[in-house]
């Protein structure tokens, strides 16, 4: 199996709902939501990699990186690679259908698991979308995040419950998707919440907490005021409020603030290795990969999502070579030209 047969096999099956286009920066889905689009006019979706596209790498060839390090810890699992899957939900309405729940996010999270990654899982208004996601990680041994909708709070302790109970290293809440417009079409309540009451999720369970959807400064310190293990900034892959800024675009100030204090994970247009080290020199510890790793699940099942995430993991160890970090840690701003 190889990158052409997995996106031949991808197309096929995603009918439509992905394109499977030569470069996935959300033009021809723009406003396809559901789908695999950014809501309204696409701009949220675009901004993420016009802002990953403002920097360009320095380029340094005189050191001793010569067999870079990817490997690090995250919420006590030892990982061969920062590059870990984003949750994704809706195969029925946002990718056609060719494979169910259960098969599309298994394959996320045994691929994710055999290429040394981690995989998330997610939410939906069909109950078969978190609980194919809980079995999956019950799966593989508790190697999976369950991330769960902003959902009124007893509904979203009792699927942290579930969550503890398949082993899972760590459970969370994407905040962004408060207004999701697929979560209101099926009359699913979520929405924002207060300060008080990620505090009190927080307190709920032993286990870390993760904030997902976090694009501020300012909720960005309440995260860490609500006691929280880490956040990952993302704007839901432009899917919920149509002009927001990239990742790329806010992450530095928003590590600035809270990075020596809660992990930060970032999840913006990452579509190469070299996205990634992006990423990780403007501070994130590990960065969420979404989209591609769509076409790898319906392309190649595991053995798909494995192989793409060891090609980005590959092009982000020749790009430490080239950037002379040989280490995570050592991945910083001095090897990003604005």
């Amino acid at each position: 199996m190889d990158f052409s047969e997995i996106r031949r096999v991808a197309k096929e099956k995603l009918k439509g709902y992905c394109r499977v286009c030569p470069v996935c920066d959300g033009k021809v889905c723009a406003g396809e939501v559901p789908g695999m689009g950014g809501v309204g006019s696409g701009a949220g979706f675009r901004a993420n990699l016009e802002a990953l596209a403002r920097y360009r790498l320095n380029m340094r060839t005189i050191h001793a990186a010569r067999n870079p390090d990817t490997t690090l810890t995250l919420f006590g699992l030892t990982l061969k690679t920062p590059i870990l899957a984003a949750p994704m939900t809706g195969t029925p309405y946002n990718m056609g259908g060719a494979l169910t729940e259960r098969e599309f996010i298994g394959a996320i999270i045994a691929g994710s698991k055999l290429a040394g990654s981690l995989g998330f899982s997610g939410d939906g208004a069909d109950p078969a979308m978190y609980d194919s996601g809980v079995e999956a990680v019950a799966a593989e041994d508790g190697w999976g995040i369950p991330i769960i909708k902003p959902r009124a709070q007893d509904a979203i302790l009792e699927r942290i419950r579930r969550a503890e109970a398949a082993g899972a290293p760590a459970v969370g809440v994407d905040i962004d998707g408060a207004g999701l417009v697929t979560m209101a079409l099926k009359g699913q309540p979520v929405g924002p919440k207060t300060p008080d009451e990620i505090k009190d999720l927080v307190t709920a369970t032993r286990l870390p907490f993760i904030l997902k959807g976090i694009m501020t400064v300012d909720e960005a310190e309440l995260a860490v005021e609500a006691g929280v293990a880490g956040i990952v900034v993302s704007n839901h892959g432009g899917r919920i409020l149509d002009h927001t800024p990239g990742v790329a675009e806010v992450l530095p100030e928003i590590v600035a603030a809270v990075g020596d204090r809660i992990v930060v994970l970032a999840d913006g247009g990452v579509r190469s290795g070299v996205d990634a080290l992006k990423l990780l020199a403007l501070g994130a510890r590990a960065v969420l990969v979404g989209r591609p790793l769509v076409i790898g699940a319906f392309g190649g099942g595991a053995e798909g999502v494995r192989i793409m995430l060891e090609q980005m993991t590959a092009e982000l160890r020749q790009a430490m070579i080239l950037t002379g970090c040989p280490t995570l840690n050592e991945i910083g701003p001095r090897v990003l030209r604005s």
